[in-house]
C-alpha cells in the first residue's frame, strides 16, 4: 500500500477535551482542541457535565481542524477516534459520531487506545524532535493514570508499572487544593515551586514495591502535615507556600524517577520517552535531563501540545494502524477500562 497521500481525522473524547485532528501521513495538518471550563468551580470533572460538553463541541471542532488541514471531508481515507479508558459518557460522543461519520464517507474505522496513543505521540513528524528507537520505556502521567511501560514496537507494549491508587496528576490537584490553589494545580505547583526550597519540609515516600506506584498514603500525609501546621501557625500556607509547593513537587518527581532507574536497571533499557499531561512540568523535564548526566540515559519529550490530551497522537496511531489495515467494525464499543 503506498503511503503517498493518506490523510486521517482523529478524534480524540476521553475526558474533559473535545479534540480534532488531521495528519497527513506523519505529519499534523491541524490539532484543534475545545477545553470545557465549566469544571474549574467544581474542582474536577463532572462526568455528566462533559459529555453534553463533547456533544456541543463535536461538530465545530472536526469542521474546524478540517479547515485548518485545508482538506474536504471527501479526501479523508480513515476516521480515527478514542475507544477508551476514559469516562464512559465523554467516549460515547467521540465513538457514535466518528462510527457515523466514517460510515457516511464510506471510510475505514480506526479504534485507538488512549494510553498507546499518548507514547506514539512521540513518532508524529515534527521539527527538532527525535524518536526513540525501539525497545524504550515510557512513563504516561497525566491526571487519570500513572505508567511505565515497556515499549519493543508501535503495537507491541507491556505494562510493567503502574499505580495501585491515585494517579500522579490527582497528587497535585489534591495537594493543590488543600493549598487553596485553583483547578488543575499542576501548573500552579509547578510555577511555584519555581521559586521554593524544594528540601524545606520533608514527606515519606511510600513504600511499593516493585515498579508499582502508590499517591494515597502521600496524600494523606500532606493532609496532615497541613493540618499540623495550620493549627500552630494560622498563616502558616501564606507564609510558606512556595516552600510546601517545592517540596511536594521534590517529593513526587523523587518517585517517579526512582522507578523509572529501577525498571531501567531491570530491562537494561536506556531510552527514556514520557508523555502525558504531567510531563509537561518542568522539574519533570529537568530531572530527566539530568538523568542523561546521571544514568546515561536518552531521553524523548513531545512537544507540549502533544501532552496533553489531544487529538494529533490519536491522528498518528490512526496512521500507523491505517499501514497496517487494522481497522474496526462498525459495531465496536467505547470501553472505559480498556487496557494497552
Amino acid at each position: 500500500m503506498s503511503s503517498q497521500n493518506i490523510y486521517i481525522l482523529g478524534i480524540e473524547s476521553s475526558c474533559d477535551d473535545t479534540a480534532a485532528s488531521v495528519i497527513h501521513n506523519g505529519k499534523i495538518l491541524s490539532n484543534v482542541v475545545a477545553s470545557q471550563k465549566i469544571h474549574e468551580e467544581y474542582g474536577g470533572v463532572v462526568p455528566e457535565l462533559a459529555s453534553r460538553a463533547h456533544q456541543q463541541n463535536i461538530v465545530p471542532v472536526v469542521h474546524q481542524a478540517l479547515k485548518k488541514a485545508n482538506i474536504t471531508k471527501d479526501e479523508l481515507n480513515a476516521v480515527a477516534f478514542t475507544r477508551g479508558p476514559g469516562l464512559m459518557g465523554s467516549l460515547l460522543v467521540g465513538t457514535s459520531f466518528a462510527k457515523s461519520f466514517a460510515y457516511g464517507l464510506n471510510i475505514p474505522l480506526i479504534d485507538i487506545n488512549h494510553m498507546q496513543a499518548h507514547i506514539l505521540a512521540h513518532f508524529i513528524d515534527e521539527e527538532g524532535f527525535e524518536k526513540p528507537p525501539f525497545p524504550f520505556l515510557a512513563m504516561t502521567i497525566s491526571g487519570g493514570h500513572t505508567q511505565i511501560v515497556k515499549v519493543d514496537n508501535y503495537f507491541d507494549m507491556t505494562v510493567i508499572g503502574e499505580t495501585i491508587d491515585d494517579a500522579v496528576g490527582e497528587a497535585f490537584d489534591k495537594s493543590g487544593k488543600l493549598l487553596g490553589l485553583g483547578y488543575p494545580a499542576g501548573p500552579e505547583i509547578d510555577k511555584r515551586a519555581k521559586l521554593g526550597n524544594p528540601k524545606a519540609f520533608q514527606f515519606t515516600k511510600p513504600k511499593v514495591s516493585g515498579l508499582n506506584f502508590s499517591f494515597s498514603g502521600l496524600k494523606t500525609a500532606i493532609l496532615y502535615f497541613i493540618q499540623r501546621e495550620v493549627k500552630a501557625n494560622p498563616n502558616f500556607i501564606t507564609e510558606n507556600l512556595n516552600d510546601i509547593c517545592a517540596s511536594i513537587q521534590y517529593t513526587i518527581i523523587g518517585i517517579l524517577i526512582d522507578k523509572l532507574k529501577l525498571a531501567s536497571k531491570q530491562t537494561g533499557i536506556k531510552h527514556i520517552a514520557i508523555g502525558g499531561g504531567v510531563s509537561a512540568n518542568s522539574g519533570i523535564r529537568q530531572a530527566l535531563k539530568d538523568g542523561k548526566q546521571k544514568f546515561g540515559w536518552t531521553t524523548y519529550v513531545p512537544k507540549f501540545e502533544f501532552t496533553t490530551d489531544n487529538a494529533a497522537m490519536i491522528a498518528i496511531v490512526g496512521y500507523l494502524k491505517y499501514l497496517e489495515g487494522d481497522f474496526a467494525k462498525q459495531d465496536v464499543m467505547a470501553s472505559a477500562r480498556l487496557k494497552i
